[in-house]
């Protein structure tokens, strides 16, 4: 039974969905931040920038644990490189969502009340694009059960397209809030404007990186 378990391995599909899981929590923190910046609480933003933090320490632990538990004997459907490219990407959304927490700290910055609802519909746009990719992700013991293929790889394959549609949209979004934010250079001062724009852009990587991690998932399928 050793030399058995020896060449097979453990599976790594399971703790690679609690990974992505503990990811979107890093994620998730992002709306209790910009509400406290909306109600400049910026004692709470401190305490939600620590939460987040000890988030992404978690999940950094997973990586670890994945990286280092990964079986390089293990019969895997998919290669080794790629599964660990994946998780690198996963990786990286939960940094810019601990980016934004600590961009929001550094600086007591007072949101223009004309972009409070604009700021929150995009975050909620970019929780469209994650959440796809979580809803994807959590199909990858099912995928390593058929070896990705099959109906199950096709409907990843689905959510993978609609994340892709959906970080569009967050990407067009972006545009429009960058005018909006330049349109009001007469009353802010250029400080104020950069980070906001520092705001826009750690956001927008958000939804890039969830992106960039839909893509490797791809990869897994198709090749």
């Amino acid at each position: 039974m050793g030399i058995i378990q020896d060449l097979f391995g453990k599976s790594p599909f399971g703790p690679l969905v609690e990974h992505s899981k503990k990811v979107h929590e890093c994620v998730e923190m992002i709306w209790p931040l910009l509400e406290a910046l909306i109600d400049e609480d910026y004692p709470k933003i401190r305490v939600l920038q620590d939460k987040v933090s000890k988030l992404e320490f978690e999940a950094d632990n997973i990586k670890h644990s994945i990286r280092k538990q990964l079986p390089r004997r293990y019969f895997m459907p998919v290669d080794r490189a790629d599964l660990d490219a994946f998780l690198h990407c996963q990786d990286k959304i939960a940094d810019k969502a601990e980016d934004f927490a600590v961009i929001l700290m550094i600086r007591k910055t007072r949101l223009h009340s004309s972009l409070h609802e604009k700021f929150l519909t995009f975050v909620n746009q970019v929780f469209q694009v994650t959440a796809t990719l979580l809803t994807a992700t959590v199909e990858l013991q099912s995928l390593a059960d058929t070896s990705f293929g099959g109906a199950e790889a096709d409907l990843v394959l689905h959510y993978i397209e609609d994340l892709g549609e959906e970080e569009w949209k967050a990407d067009r979004m972006a545009r429009n809030l960058s005018i909006d934010i330049y349109n009001l250079e007469s009353e802010l001062d250029p400080l104020t404007i950069i980070f906001y724009e520092k705001m826009l852009l750690t956001l927008g990587d958000v939804a890039n990186k969830a992106e960039n991690a839909g893509d490797m998932l791809r990869n897994m399928i198709v090749k």
